[in-house]
């Protein structure tokens, strides 16, 4: 753990290596999150929902409704990925989606999407080979190619990390 409030698991810290063990821990880690969300949620009630994370940070109800935003984004990424060669993604700003008005309604909506769209991303995850692991798309605000080995690491960190977020609110 690290002190950091915007960052309470730390930082993401990219493997160097990729053993099978540690890509179905971190398939595991993404097939949880959208119940270990209802349990904090539960924690929390509605008035927890409306208090942020840290001072100047996003509230519970923007967390859970960018996390339905950005693991929407990465599960396109994967399917770009396993069917284009080397694709380019597209990039968004979470900071400016955080501030759409959608992000002012209850979290039901983003809630369902998180449910559904973890039973399709981790049965598509669970039926990738090493081979498919290995396909890329091109990051242009990076300017490199990433690995879906990499991102199944980058996104059980992200999940882990908004629980963390979401895990320091006093309801």
């Amino acid at each position: 753990m690290t002190t950091d409030l915007k960052y309470p698991i730390g930082k993401f810290q990219a493997p160097t290596s990729f053993s099978i063990v540690e890509i179905q821990q971190w398939i595991q880690d993404i097939k949880a999150f959208p119940a270990q969300v209802k349990a904090e949620v539960f924690r929390l009630g509605a008035a927890g929902l409306e208090k942020p994370y840290r001072e100047g940070g996003w509230t519970g109800r923007q967390v859970i409704h960018h996390c339905a935003d950005s693991h929407y984004n990465s599960f396109m990424r994967f399917k770009l990925a396993l069917t284009e060669e080397i694709p380019s993604i597209k990039p968004y700003h979470e900071d400016l989606w955080a501030k759409q008005v959608d992000y002012d309604i209850p979290i039901d909506a983003s809630m369902a999407i998180l449910e559904g769209l973890h039973i399709r991303w981790t049965t598509l995850l669970e039926s990738l080979s090493l081979e498919d692991m290995q396909r890329t798309f091109y990051h242009p605000e990076m300017k490199r190619e990433i690995r879906l080995d990499h991102n199944i690491a980058l996104y059980s960190w992200h999940c882990r990390h908004h629980l963390g977020q979401l895990n320091l609110i006093i309801p």
